[in-house]
């Protein structure tokens, strides 16, 4: 009798999600989401097939769910393997010939297809590309500065094949939406000369969020959200908010970037990017789904 009521209380429990998870539901039907998949999420097979379950689930209830995924630690692992040296400016790898072709063979190849899998076998329908095909994305150089601390001269930063966003093929990723198929992009660019380029995983999904004026950015990280100087999560902010928190020294480090990205999605019509916990179990359904969400929200 006792695991009668049980079994009804949990059943019971589930009913009332679903209940609260509809209007939301109704509310993002038809919408496109880009998300930036990495990090622990990617490294765990647990949090990977529940993030593939989310992303199948939001493609059934009618959302257009579009996946961007690093590879950093993988990245790095095959080129100690090949013993190929790489270096780092300000946090990004310098990508020359030999390296740019190992970045293209594990982000285009083992890890891509490894989360298309992934979610096929959950019973999605995934599709792998890289920027490179149908020209997605056409990359330009990236190009850095820095102030010679004694001259105060501006010298610029060889990267080698790392690139940015120049162009991106949102008409190509817009028959996906009456489809089945769920994209899932490397962040490898074409350059207009042919070249190949690499392109940080943030900065690839905020320039597709934006060329398709998505519902949501979604950027999946090994961290709570944004915290407040007391270390607790801030779930909504604005662009003001972000830069004051950034200017005095409340956002630094790795999550500059992050929040760089997430403003310039808004200012390209994204209605708002979200930097969420992907270490936490269905994260994306707890922010797209409940009233309290999963991480910070950054809007207009």
């Amino acid at each position: 009798m006792t695991n009668d009521v049980v079994d009804k209380d949990a059943l019971l429990e589930k009913a009332g999600t679903l209940t609260e998870a509809l209007p939301y539901m109704r509310r993002h039907a038809g919408k496109t989401f880009v998300i930036k998949f990495g990090g622990h999420a990617m490294g765990d097979q647990e949090l990977a097939d529940n993030f593939a379950r989310d992303v199948v689930l939001m493609k059934q209830v009618g959302m257009n769910p579009i996946v961007v995924h690093g590879g950093g630690p993988q990245i790095g692992n095959m080129l100690k393997r090949l013993k190929i040296e790489s270096s780092f400016i300000d946090g990004l790898r310098v990508t020359d010939q030999a390296t740019i072709e190992v970045v293209e063979m594990v982000l285009s190849g083992s890890i891509n297809k490894s989360i298309v899998g992934t979610i096929n076998k959950i019973g999605g329908k995934a599709v792998g590309l890289s920027g490179k095909d149908s020209n997605l994305v056409i990359a330009e150089p990236l190009r850095r500065s820095k102030k010679d601390p004694e001259s105060q001269i501006e010298q610029f930063l060889d990267l080698g094949f790392v690139g940015h966003p120049k162009e991106v093929n949102a008409d190509f990723l817009r028959m996906f939406e009456e489809s089945d198929i769920i994209p899932v992009i490397a962040p490898i660019g074409h350059g207009e000369n042919g070249e190949t380029f690499n392109i940080n995983a943030d900065t690839m999904a905020g320039a597709i969020a934006g060329a398709l004026n998505a519902e949501r950015l979604l950027l999946l990280t090994d961290i709570v959200g944004v915290l407040d100087k007391d270390k607790n999560l801030v779930a909504e902010m604005n662009e003001e908010m972000a830069k004051a928190m950034i200017e005095d020294g409340t956002i630094i480090g790795g999550m500059i970037p992050k929040i760089e990205t997430c403003i310039r999605a808004i200012h390209e019509n994204v209605g708002a990017s979200v930097i969420i916990d992907g270490r936490v179990e269905h994260a994306l359904l707890l922010e797209l789904f409940t009233e309290h969400g999963a991480g910070t929200l950054i809007q207009k």
